[in-house]
């Protein structure tokens, strides 16, 4: 068996973008590690923190528990402060990951990559799906460490804008079918997201489609771990279940050097055996 490695940018990102592929990876005998670039300091603030409990806390020990729902074997965390979102005052702390030095994080991530003797190492897209700081940087740390570290199976985290153009029609088509206070326009795939882009990738630019319909309720009660964030968690935990697999019973990933179409298989398939 091989082992997988996963950079995502905040507490909450490795369930809600790649919670099928670790849950499948997992179950399929793969040793699953877990990187999370930043502390999530700047989500939303729960009113229930005890006394002494930080933010931050809370949301490493979400992300702890979520890990344990998704069969993660390792979580690292490489300690930088989120850096909110594109014209935050906090892009300017010290400490936010979108300043870090790039060497320097890099290589806290490549040491991980090489004491795992990584196989396939996974990180984001060329703007992190809608365009996040901490996103972009963390596909700029992905690669340099990738690097680094020598790792050659690379893939992208992404987004099928296409698949979501479509679920948002089909949305439109059923709205009475959907919850309460949700409408088929709150989300738009084609608008300017927080970097101007439009969200994900169109479908002519992805290689791999991973099928993790079998590990959508695994996907689903991870991202329920993160209850802290209830304004990204409730939205996702809303759907009905069949809703919920219509929409994410597929992840979508870049292998470097390829495109589209997608091609349905998993992240290790092309694996030289050893």
């Amino acid at each position: 068996m091989s082992t997988i490695v996963f950079f995502h940018a905040h507490p909450d990102d490795e369930s809600l973008s790649t919670g099928g592929t670790i849950a499948r990876a997992s179950a399929e005998g793969h040793r699953v590690v877990l990187v999370v670039a930043t502390n999530g300091d700047h989500g939303q603030v729960p009113a229930d923190l005890a006394p002494g409990e930080t933010l931050v806390d809370r949301r490493r020990k979400e992300t702890e528990k979520s890990c344990e729902v998704l069969g993660v074997h390792r979580l690292a965390w490489l300690g930088y402060a989120d850096s909110g979102m594109t014209g935050w005052p906090q892009n300017q702390l010290p400490g936010a990951f979108m300043s870090a030095d790039l060497e320097a994080a890099a290589n806290k991530l490549a040491q991980i990559l090489t004491e795992e003797h990584t196989d396939v190492f996974v990180t984001y897209d060329w703007h992190g799906n809608y365009g996040h700081p901490d996103h972009i940087m963390v596909h700029k740390v992905g690669h340099r460490a990738a690097e680094i570290a020598n790792i050659t199976t690379i893939f992208e985290t992404t987004a099928n804008r296409d698949h979501f153009r479509r679920m948002k029609e089909m949305a439109k088509a059923n709205q009475e079918q959907l919850p309460e206070g949700v409408s088929a326009d709150d989300f738009d795939p084609d608008g300017p997201a927080d970097d101007g882009n439009p969200f994900g990738e169109p479908e002519a630019n992805i290689s791999h489609k991973v099928d993790v319909l079998d590990y959508c309720e695994a996907k689903r009660n991870a991202i329920g771990c993160h209850a802290s964030q209830v304004t990204d968690s409730q939205w996702f935990l809303s759907m009905p279940p069949d809703v919920f697999k219509a929409a994410f019973g597929a992840e979508w990933f870049i292998r470097k050097g390829q495109s589209g179409p997608p091609k349905l298989g998993f992240l290790t398939d092309e694996l030289t055996p050893s």
